[in-house]
């Protein structure tokens, strides 16, 4: 995949750009973007040491710091190490998220109905996805304010915009592997809530706010469920991680300047029909 930092261009030259779940799988991918376009990267996530060790790829500087992003105390600590290593934060790409998990395949069906699903689990994923996008764009995104100038990237879904097909994760003999529960949707909708509400709200700071809506990665699922995204997407299927480097550079840098409150819509044409 071509983008704007492998033609020799770099649009990010002198910024820092602080990537939450940085060690994720599009995580790293949102790093290596933003360090190829010529942005110092700090990479965030729960564990520090790993963080340090995958920063070491980026090179430019790139920090690895651990921080909880549910803890108001964790996010303004890490705050005040980015600002003592690096001096400024200019893009925050809001990107640490959970996704539902069940451990024993055999009971997830069960589990994931809606009628059964665990409150428990619909807290948390609003405590990770929706306070944690928020508490990092109130301390990290208040930096950019007072200075002027930002880009806040919020990573949402395309199940923030359509509810899940849940025809998706029925196996080939009919029985349902697991239902999507109201988790995820619920949060990635309140992301882009949230995305609208900052952009308004921080305009005249000169921080500008945008969402991404990723489509559906692929990423070692049964090949069934590969299969069957793919039918449901016109451009035949699923998301390779890179596929999402161009649109968080292109959200970062100059070339969105007069964009705020945006939903840039990346899913290989999924949410069209």
């Amino acid at each position: 995949m071509t983008t704007t930092a492998t033609t020799g261009e770099r649009p990010l030259e002198g910024k820092v750009a602080v990537v939450t779940g940085g060690l994720g799988l599009l995580g790293r991918e949102h790093c290596r973007a933003l360090a190829d376009a010529g942005a110092r990267v700090v990479v965030t996530d729960i564990d520090g040491a790993a963080c340090a060790r995958v920063a070491a790829e980026f090179g430019r500087g790139a920090l690895g710091i651990g921080a909880d992003i549910t803890s108001e105390s964790s996010v303004k600590a890490l705050r005040d190490e980015v600002l003592a290593g690096a001096g400024r934060i200019d893009i925050l790409v809001n990107n640490a998220a959970i996704n539902d998990k069940f451990e024993d395949p055999a009971k997830a069906a069960e589990q994931s109905r809606f009628e059964a699903y665990p409150v428990a689990l619909f807290r948390q994923s609003l405590e990770v996805n929706v306070t944690g996008t928020f508490l990092c764009a109130q301390v990290l995104g208040a930096e950019m304010a007072r200075a002027g100038q930002g880009s806040i990237i919020n990573v949402s879904s395309t199940y923030g915009l359509v509810a899940p097909d849940q025809s998706l994760y029925r196996k080939p003999d009919g029985t349902q592997a697991f239902w999507k529960t109201a988790a995820y949707p619920t949060t990635k909708g309140a992301v882009l809530a949230f995305t609208r509400f900052l952009a308004a709200y921080w305009g005249a700071a000169g921080v500008r706010v945008n969402a991404l809506c990723p489509g559906g990665v692929e990423a070692g699922q049964e090949p069934w469920f590969v299969e069957a995204y793919a039918r449901r997407t016109p451009l035949g299927r699923m998301a390779r991680p890179d596929d999402y480097r161009g649109a968080v550079v292109f959200l970062a840098s100059d070339a969105s300047r007069y964009m705020t409150g945006a939903v840039l819509v990346v899913d290989g044409g999924f949410t069209t029909w």
